[in-house]
């Protein structure tokens, strides 16, 4: 399979290394503080700048969640690794070097599973390594003028970089890998894969060679992908100007590309370095990283449910679509708060429809998470009662969600304060439809007469003159009975007194 444009003569092979920075308090190899936004160049100290006589201690913290990301991922976790220096010169890496991992990483293998989405099995995206390093600081070369400041707060910060197979011949799985990787690390809680802060990193290595061919070509590196869709954009464009330049005769070239999303294209940035290029040796000022295999083993027991595995339990525990559950747990905090509700009602069904298409509506609308609502499970159980029993319509409910969130107070209190309770009063409704149907004799005609599509211009009309507040069932019933016969008939009949 081919991106759009591609010609079918060619395969792509596309492998992505992604930089995740830990949820630790302090540095990698130091006690500074790991926050972002601090001003510049205040969480810095001689370890991580690179002093003389400085000298690394590694963080417990660190090794913990990347321990157990790895066992997530179904990495085998060595009981020995080494810390190595990765020696190159970049003007936000102060020491001159970047404490890696090479040769003998944390944890080697793995394997995530992309299903397909029409049921039809999965495709397995295997991983190579996951290794554990400290992050560089932060070259910024739009605050002034012709000039690039530093920034040496990220320097040290705990990173993993998971590494995987060229196993995506399209543009699109890369992209679906990625959106799964990040809901797994999130339910963790390992990182806050924050991709604005640069809390996870994307780089993308694209090749393309003759379809059905084994044999891997030249490969260049992409970088500066600041979202997903970016780099979908990214790796179809570079796959595209690779076979251009193959149909053309010319050569690719072994290089580190710049994505730049304005111009929608990648341009060099250099040439790309070799393993033997960064030097690597065993890092003199660190022993060997070394874990117990009980250690190993508590880290597993640790491990939260899985969203693959939490959507597969949301359908055969509470009924649901397996549309609605992949919608739910696309977070913990949305899977916990759809369960929660779910609990407290005798409609799971009902209670994933509010939770995911209203109380996401209005998140998205305010630009807030669920937990900043201030919408306890409780209360929005106790509205979504209410439209099960008929006593509030769905449109007068949304009203009252609205109001439950501005105010933060029960369904209930909204609905006296506003006055939003469902009008069920049959003359009232009468009223509404006959003062409606006055007014749209010709309507009246046209429904007599055989248009009965015309009964949602009827109720739509009553229920702008309630201002939704309409009884919809019992409106329909009255309505309906009152179109089915003309009024007028009944004054025109002889009389027989």
């Amino acid at each position: 399979m081919v991106g759009a444009g591609v010609s079918s003569s060619y395969e792509p092979v596309i492998g992505l290394e992604i930089h995740v920075q830990l949820k630790t308090r302090t540095k990698m190899f130091c006690g500074c503080p790991a926050e972002f936004g601090a001003p510049p160049n205040t969480n810095v100290c001689p370890v991580c700048l690179g002093l003389p006589g400085a000298l690394p201690v590694v963080n417990r913290s660190a090794i913990e969640l990347a321990v157990q990301t790895a066992l997530a991922l179904g990495c085998d976790v060595h009981n020995r690794s080494v810390f190595a220096r990765k020696n190159y010169f970049y003007p936000d890496l102060p020491k001159g070097y970047q404490i890696s991992q090479y040769d003998r990483p944390l944890a080697t293998g793995g394997v995530v599973e992309l299903p397909a989405k029409d049921g039809s099995g999965v495709r397995r995206i295997r991983l190579r390594r996951l290794h554990v390093e400290e992050d560089s600081g932060k070259s910024i070369h739009d605050r002034f003028v012709e000039q690039t400041a530093v920034d040496l707060n990220r320097a040290g910060v705990p990173l993993i970089e998971i590494v995987t197979e060229p196993d995506f011949s399209v543009a699109s799985q890369a992209r679906e890998f990625l959106d799964r990787l990040k809901r797994m690390l999130e339910y963790l809680g390992v990182s806050d894969c924050n991709m604005e802060e640069g809390s996870l990193r994307v780089d993308a290595n694209v090749s393309v060679r003759p379809a059905g061919s084994d044999e891997l070509s030249t490969k260049t590196e992409v970088k500066n992908m600041n979202s997903f869709s970016q780099l979908e954009k990214a790796l179809e464009s570079e796959v595209a100007r690779h076979v251009a330049v193959v149909n053309s005769g010319g050569v690719i070239e072994h290089q580190t590309m710049l994505w730049d999303p304005a111009r929608g294209e990648a341009r060099p940035m250099r040439g790309k370095e070799e393993a033997h290029d960064y030097r690597y040796f065993p890092e003199p000022d660190l022993p060997v990283l070394e874990l117990a295999d009980d250690a190993v083993a508590a880290a597993a027991g640790t491990l939260p449910e899985m969203p693959q595995e939490k959507l597969e339990r949301l359908v055969r525990q509470y009924g649901l679509p397996a549309y609605d559950a992949e919608v739910l747990t696309s977070t913990h905090e949305l899977a916990d708060y759809f369960e929660a509700v779910a609990r407290l009602t005798s409609d799971p069904k009902l209670a994933s429809n509010w939770v995911m298409v209203e109380v996401l509506a209005v998140a998205n609308e305010r630009g807030s998470s669920i937990s900043d609502l201030g919408l306890e499970p409780e209360r929005l159980a106790e509205l979504i009662a209410m439209v099960a029993d008929g006593d509030l319509s769905h449109a007068l409910a949304r009203q009252v969600l609205s109001g439950m969130v501005e105010s933060g107070t029960s369904a209930e209190d909204v609905i006296n304060t506003e006055g939003l309770r469902l009008i069920k009063d049959s003359d009232e409704l009468e009223r509404w439809v006959a003062e409606t149907q006055a007014e749209n004799p010709a309507e009246v005609e046209r429904y007599r007469a055989g248009e009965v599509k015309l009964l949602a211009f009827f109720i739509g009309q009553v229920m702008r003159r309630s201002k939704g507040k309409a009884d919809p069932e019992r409106l329909r019933r009255i309505l309906e009975k009152s179109l089915g016969s003309d009024p007028s008939e009944d004054s025109a009949m002889p009389d027989t007194g």
